[in-house]
């Protein structure tokens, strides 16, 4: 039985749909912005690495030997597909369905999964504080972009300095002038998209050449004479080149996901869902992710990568390509293009802890914020993208797998916003959220560090485990009442 609306909260109880006149097509909207997001260097410039041999410096070597090209380029292509499609069928539509048939953002479609009160929390400031999580990343590698040229090393004072000021400018720029940044984000990831097509011309004619036993066994040690050869681990199999797709391309898109709401809330229809999460997420994945697979394969195969730097990184092979004068300027390109997205990230930070912390001052909040995005880069933390993405992974892939199990037990609709705390949605996060952890429990408690491993492809297992224990628990009753909100009746039907 619903309740009066008087009962909503303030922040949920204001809140208005998107109108229908104000909705827009899925290639205005949609498309254009994820396809932004999985243009950014630092998603597919690690495709052929997964994780890094030295990820606190970021370095270009992979800790298994071949990195993901190790069983050939088809078990490659097979598990960026696979992830490419899962991001879209199990992350994104059910939030992006939810928004265009509500005309709601992710903070409050969320209140039914996780209560008007625990909505503050999940999704609402947990996504706010992974953002500063995001711009650690990002500050550490388009800063580290920039300082590279000058031969300037990793971690070094001023490529600290760098990223330091980066990550606070971007902060500036997302919480008072994002409206200028966003005039110009559109046109911006043509950069990176014109960059992958020319390394992509420029390296084909290797591709016929390329042997991945060859490029496995150049890649089992590094011979980097200041430190002694660095070893790399046994090569990946065929199903482990698979599951380490799947954890990197879902971990790093799982908060875009959930997010979905915020952009199906503007879209028309049905059509315009699906085809803005078609092409602007799985096309566009497989695109960016592909050509840096292609890109890598080709080098290797023109005998364009020295012996004694096997690199697997994309980015790293850019001077060998193309030269030390372009390969700057590339670099260069890349870093402008990845400063927008660092606003944004910023942006998004600011709205969720305006919401969820509406008596703090957003300069203080966001300024806090900031200082840990540069303490992450400053310690190298956010040089490990494979693992900041496997801490995403397991904080939304449950809150996704939550949010689908949600709608399609109210008859593939959004059920509306429950009361307090719903212990349906928080006892299927706090599973969902250790089972995609456990590598990283485990490893920190001794005895479970032999099992730290136990738990295949953990964003996509967090899902799975998010999605169950949410039907298990509702179907028992186990969730608060459901608040009417007269507004969301007013909204065609999707």
């Amino acid at each position: 039985m619903s309740t009066m609306s008087s009962e909503l909260p303030g922040y949920v109880a204001s809140a208005q749909p998107v109108p229908s006149t104000n909705r827009i097509a899925w290639y205005k909207s949609t498309a254009q912005t994820y396809a932004g997001i999985m243009l950014w260097f630092v998603f597919w410039q690690d495709i052929p690495i997964w994780q890094s041999l030295n990820p606190a410096t970021a370095g270009d070597f992979s800790r298994y030997a071949g990195g993901t090209l190790s069983q050939g380029l088809g078990w490659a292509f097979l598990g960026l597909v696979a992830a490419a499609l899962l991001c879209h069928f199990f992350y994104y539509l059910v939030p992006g369905l939810m928004g265009l048939k509500t005309g709601l953002p992710l903070y409050i479609v969320g209140t039914s999964t996780y209560g008007v009160l625990g909505g503050f929390l999940l999704p609402g400031f947990l996504m706010g504080l992974l953002q500063f999580g995001w711009l650690g990343v990002n500050a550490f590698f388009s800063s580290l972009l920039l300082v590279v040229p000058f031969g300037i090393e990793p971690l070094s004072t001023p490529h600290v300095v760098v990223a330091a000021v980066w990550a606070i400018a971007a902060a500036f720029l997302g919480l008072k002038g994002i409206k200028y940044v966003a005039a110009v984000a559109t046109f911006l990831p043509l950069i990176p998209l014109a960059i992958l097509i020319i390394l992509f011309l420029a390296t084909v004619s290797g591709l016929g050449s390329f042997d991945a036993a060859t490029t496995t066994v150049a890649t089992a040690q590094v011979p980097i004479a200041e430190k002694g050869n660095l070893s790399a681990f046994e090569p990946l199999s065929k199903w482990g080149v698979v599951s380490a797709m799947l954890i990197y391309v879902i971990g790093f898109f799982a908060t875009a996901g959930a997010a979905g709401a915020d952009f199906g809330m503007g879209n028309r229809d049905r059509r315009d869902v699906q085809l803005g999460g078609l092409v602007g997420i799985a096309l566009a994945t497989i695109f960016a992710g592909g050509l840096s697979l292609l890109i890598v394969a080709g080098a290797w195969g023109m005998g364009k990568v020295p012996a004694a730097e096997p690199a697997l990184r994309a980015t790293a092979l850019m001077d060998n390509i193309m030269g030390g004068t372009v390969s700057s300027i590339f670099m260069y390109l890349l870093a402008i293009a990845a400063f927008p997205p660092a606003c944004f990230s910023a942006f998004i930070a600011a709205n969720s802890f305006k919401t969820t912390l509406p008596k703090v001052n957003p300069f203080i909040s966001v300024g806090l914020g900031t200082l840990f995005s540069i303490i992450l880069a400053a310690s190298g933390k956010a040089g490990n993208a494979a693992g900041v993405f496997n801490i995403i992974g397991a904080s939304f892939g449950p809150i996704c797998g939550a949010m689908v199990a949600d709608y399609l037990l109210a008859g593939n609709k959004w059920p509306g916003p429950r009361a307090g705390f719903n212990p349906a949605g928080w006892i299927s996060w706090l599973v969902g959220f250790t089972v995609g952890a456990f590598s990283m429990i485990g490893g920190s408690i001794p005895v479970l560090e032999a099992w730290k491993d136990v738990v295949p492809v953990p964003p996509l297992s967090a899902f799975v485990v998010g999605f169950l224990i949410y039907w298990l628990l509702a179907r028992i009753g186990l969730t608060t009442r459901v608040l009417a909100m007269p507004a969301v009746a007013e909204q065609p039907a999707a």
